[in-house]
């Protein structure tokens, strides 16, 4: 871990080795402010470390996010994207991509792979003392806390993690592809557009000449399959409905990439202020919520996690 602090310059660089939890080095308190890129990441660290969550949180992701929301950008909206749409030096992503690399690797690490982590670390943290002031005029502070509330809330969130039924989980795996066969053997009764497991788009074009319906077309005049428009058309034509939800189940369904922990809870990053409206945009076939609306069944009730943190620690 590496902090810095921005008015003296004062560095802390501290090696966790997993054995103790140590001490939180710096203050959190009502005289500080917490910056960060993407805060959720970090309060998540402190949840794990048993350390409270700072009183006042300023997420530069967020802020980024909110003065560029539906701008097209030559950038992406990470850290390094940020730096350079302000014009500011940074690693490259290559050096970038192959610390994270060693990072989620795990441990052990050796001296020099240490160094080389802490020395990332810090170089993140040295990005955010430049970037700070270049974003800070056309931030409004007094919104973006409210906003650093919520990566608190996210992270309380993501550690939590949503209770499954982890046995019943375990045998849609085992029987996943007897499963799919008879959700098209059932769905498909009344439209004939599979073939096996696959979706033919000549035989869909059939159905929808059979049954008059116009379906929007792609700039090459092939009809438009993304689920995005079968889920449009499904508000005009309900009877479209089953097929898309069928579609949406196959296409993301993926079992083996829904994680769920020997607590039998299901966590994914929940990526807050990634979508145009603000809201968060977890990957689909990562989270409960966001894949086929029948896998909700899977959700359980658990009494464990019920205890509220006070205002002051969200």
């Amino acid at each position: 871990m590496v902090a810095r602090e921005y008015y003296s310059g004062q560095l802390q660089r501290l090696w966790l080795d997993g054995v103790a939890k140590p001490v939180c080095p710096f203050s959190l308190g009502e005289n500080n402010l917490y910056v960060a890129y993407y805060a959720s990441a970090e309060m998540n660290c402190h949840l794990v470390l048993d350390w409270s969550l700072p009183n006042y949180l300023l997420d530069l992701f967020c802020e980024f996010r909110c003065q560029n929301n539906g701008l097209s950008l030559p950038v992406k909206n990470n850290l390094l994207g940020a730096l350079s749409l302000h014009g500011l030096e940074h690693i490259s992503l290559v050096e970038k991509e192959e610390m994270r690399e060693l990072a989620l690797r795990g441990g052990p690490y050796s001296s020099t792979e240490q160094a080389a982590l802490l020395d990332y670390c810090q170089t993140d943290v040295d990005a955010l003392v430049a970037l700070l002031p270049e974003m800070a005029p056309k931030i409004s502070i007094d919104h973006a806390l409210i906003r650093g509330r919520y990566m608190k809330a996210v992270a309380r969130m993501e550690s939590v993690g949503i209770p499954v039924d982890l046995p019943l989980l375990d045998r849609l795996r085992a029987n996943w592809e007897s499963i799919q066969d008879e959700l098209i053997s059932v769905v498909d009764q009344d439209f004939g557009v599979y073939e096996g497991r696959t979706f033919k788009t000549d035989l869909f074009a059939q159905y929808l000449n059979r049954n008059q319906i116009a379906w929007p077309k792609l700039p090459s005049g092939n009809l438009d399959l993304q689920d995005k428009t079968f889920r449009s058309m499904a508000k005009s034509q309900p009877q479209i409905a089953p097929l898309r939800e069928l579609r949406h189940s196959l296409g993301q369904m993926r079992l083996n990439e829904f994680k769920v922990g020997t607590d039998s809870r299901n966590r994914t990053l929940l990526s807050p202020f990634r979508s145009r409206t603000g809201r968060n945009q977890p990957s689909n076939s990562k989270f409960v919520f966001g894949s086929s609306v029948w896998l909700r069944g899977l959700i359980t009730v658990s009494y464990t996690h019920l205890t509220l943190p006070t205002n002051r620690e969200v």
